[in-house]
């Protein structure tokens, strides 16, 4: 039986996530509600906690994680991120949009892009996502939460540990999520001289970002 921690959205209780964050550091996977939807997230360097994340969504390698970052500094240690590509991403976070990016050599190779050596990465906007982050003191590797055959995430708390009590260690209670994803953006080509490319038209507006 997955553990449940309910905290308040606007005011999360440091306990209770300080808790959370030491399931994460036991090499857990647990349920969190970000700005878009909720998620699947493990620690970034724990092999067998992001083999069980995929196992739950049924993907494979080449299906691409995500890092949650806590800031566009700890972001930037993970990618290779030119001028042209930071102004962009200052404008964006953090906010929910998912940046792939060339993966810097702190991103563990089992965990990018096989064939492109990219990542994706997100700075959330979540209150109860960011002090996570904070008790954890690093990056963490996710997913949206999509169960196989699904085509919507789950962004009920209740439900999300109803179904998957067997298969995450934890699920942090905030209340109901969005059910909109992310905006995937892919500024890799940015790096020699084009554009970004749109590759999921999500919860972030696009008119900000002057795309």
């Amino acid at each position: 039986m997955s553990q449940l921690f309910s905290v308040h959205p606007d005011n999360p209780q440091p306990r209770l996530l300080k808790q959370a964050a030491a399931v994460l550091q036991r090499g857990g996977v647990i349920a969190v509600p970000t700005d878009s939807s909720y998620a699947l997230a493990c620690h970034l360097d724990d092999k067998a906690a992001a083999d069980r994340l995929r196992r739950i969504r049924q993907v494979d390698d080449k299906h691409h994680l995500t890092l949650l970052c806590r800031d566009l500094s700890e972001l930037a240690s993970y990618a290779k991120v030119d001028n042209r590509q930071y102004r962009l991403l200052k404008l964006a976070t953090p906010g929910p949009y998912t940046f792939i990016l060339e993966a810097s050599k702190e991103v563990p190779r089992r965990v990018s892009h096989p064939s492109r050596k990219t990542i994706g990465l997100r700075v959330p906007e979540h209150r109860a996502l960011r002090e996570l982050l904070e008790q954890h003191g690093a990056a963490l590797l996710a997913t949206t939460l999509i169960l196989p055959g699904e085509s919507h995430p789950l962004n009920d708390p209740e439900t999300i540990r109803d179904r998957l009590q067997h298969e995450v260690d934890a699920v942090i209670d905030a209340g109901a999520c969005a059910l909109e994803p992310t905006t995937v953006l892919d500024l890799v080509p940015m790096g020699t001289g084009g554009e970004p490319e749109v590759v999921r038209q999500g919860q972030g507006s696009l008119a900000p970002l002057g795309l």
